[in-house]
């Protein structure tokens, strides 16, 4: 995949005057190694793709390297910060709320940290949702407990109420945890800061548990996602062998991206046929998935079937631009679509099958991170302290390539990542399936 040149240059508030309270440590001590801004990680790998750049006289894009830097913008000692999270709930918020409270006490000596309740309304005086001081205390088993400990809300807020309300805490560096709404909104409250000559700092740090951010490899959440479907589709296997015409349907998160659904495929190979947003489907016909269905029962005698959320909304009438309130239009109910069509098809043919419908998004959703989350989260939310301590701006922390790197709010915000069906991912869940194209031209 070739990557459009952008500019991946992160705006600082300033020259880094104040020496890091971290230690590099004397020889056998401890070491944390600092990184300097012109530690890069090129975006494509593809020496194909490089030499062609090199070859043009490009620059090859690249982002910065996270990690803590020798000195800082702000003094740790006087400096006051907030943490927020946004939008709908998923597996590591708290994880990530734990490390940035802890990194910031300890590892700095960052005394005030506060946490504002109920997502961007935590701004808001109408609202009159309490702050939060968060200590290490309050954080130190959080990780535990699914969901967030300062709560969320859904949709937009007034960005100048929100920067007003910044302004008079006298907040140095703001945190904000959330989708691709959130880290729009962030980059609005940056601007709006730095129109107003503020010197305060705005890192974000994404979440989307359908691990659709564009620009970022791997979101938080979406290990403990794949974890949990394939406990679903292990149970819809189960519960499909056991019937004669058993039919098993799941319904996974996924509302342009079909990451979830491909990757659980994957990782438990029970599943016949995967329905995701990026690729087209027809339900009748000769080469249609119903078809394919049919066949699979007559050979089989079961089959077990994963749909994204997003998958095949071509096939309700009378669509609407209905947005919710974090402006995302309102999908219908595919997989309640499709338990009623596979049933409506067979009975008119006279076949009878056992189907059962299994859909554990909100369960998913609400669930503490696994193991692999618990590590990605805490190197997620340590870093994005040491980028904010540092005085950078207007940027998320985000893994590629292996690193964990610095990008600009501006070239990820608004994009997303979706399945290439020409790529592994896809032709792997093709191999494993069998399904084969699903539609009839």
């Amino acid at each position: 995949m070739k990557f459009e040149v952008i500019d991946t240059t992160i705006p600082t508030l300033g020259p880094l005057k104040i020496p890091s309270p971290i230690k590099r440590g004397e020889k056998g001590e401890l070491r944390r190694s600092f990184v300097n801004d012109t530690d890069k990680v090129v975006m494509d790998v593809d020496l194909n793709h490089i030499n062609e750049m090199i070859q043009e006289g490009q620059s090859l894009p690249a982002f910065e390297l996270a990690g803590p830097r020798e000195n800082l913008y702000f003094d740790p000692s006087k400096l006051r910060c907030g943490l927020v999270t946004c939008g709908g709930l998923c597996p590591g918020l708290n994880d990530i709320i734990r490390a940035i409270v802890l990194e910031l006490f300890y590892g700095y000596g960052v005394q005030n940290i506060y946490g504002f309740k109920y997502g961007l309304q935590g701004f808001i005086p109408k609202f009159m949702h309490d702050i939060m001081d968060l200590k290490p205390e309050t954080v130190a088993n959080i990780h535990e407990m699914g969901g967030s400990i300062l709560g969320s809300s859904r949709g937009p807020q007034p960005i100048e109420e929100i920067v007003d309300s910044i302004e008079r805490m006298n907040i140095g560096i703001l945190f904000m945890v959330g989708g691709d709404g959130t880290l729009m909104a962030a980059a609005k409250i940056a601007d709006a800061i730095t129109e107003r000559g503020l010197k305060i700092s705005v890192v974000g740090i994404p979440k989307t548990i359908d691990n659709d951010i564009y620009l970022v490899s791997r979101s938080f959440g979406f290990d403990t996602a794949v974890d949990v479907a394939t406990q679903a589709i292990r149970s819809a296997h189960n519960e499909s062998a056991a019937y004669p015409n058993g039919i098993g349907l799941i319904k996974l998160m996924g509302r342009y991206s079909g990451f979830i659904a491909a990757t659980a495929t994957l990782a438990q190979q029970d599943v016949n046929f995967v329905l995701i947003p990026e690729v087209d489907f027809d339900l009748e016909g000769p080469n249609s998935f119903l078809a394919a269905l049919e066949k699979r029962l007559n050979q089989r005698g079961h089959a077990v079937i994963v749909v994204a959320e997003g998958a095949g909304q071509k096939f309700f009438e009378n669509i609407t631009t209905e947005r919710d309130e974090s402006g995302n239009i309102r999908l219908k109910d595919i997989g309640l679509f499709l338990k009623d069509a596979i049933i409506s098809y067979f009975h008119t043919k006279g076949i009878d099958v056992s189907l059962k419908y299994i859909d554990p998004s909100y369960m998913i959703r609400s669930l503490p991170a696994n193991a692999n989350d618990n590590v990605f989260c805490s190197f997620l939310g340590r870093d994005a302290v040491h980028a904010g301590l540092a005085g950078k701006t207007k940027l998320l922390v985000g893994r590629w390539n292996n690193h964990f790197v610095h990008i600009p709010m501006s070239a990820s915000a608004g994009k997303r990542k979706k399945i290439d069906p020409r790529e592994k991912l896809w032709l792997g869940v093709l191999g494993a399936t069998g399904q084969g194209s699903l539609k009839n031209d």
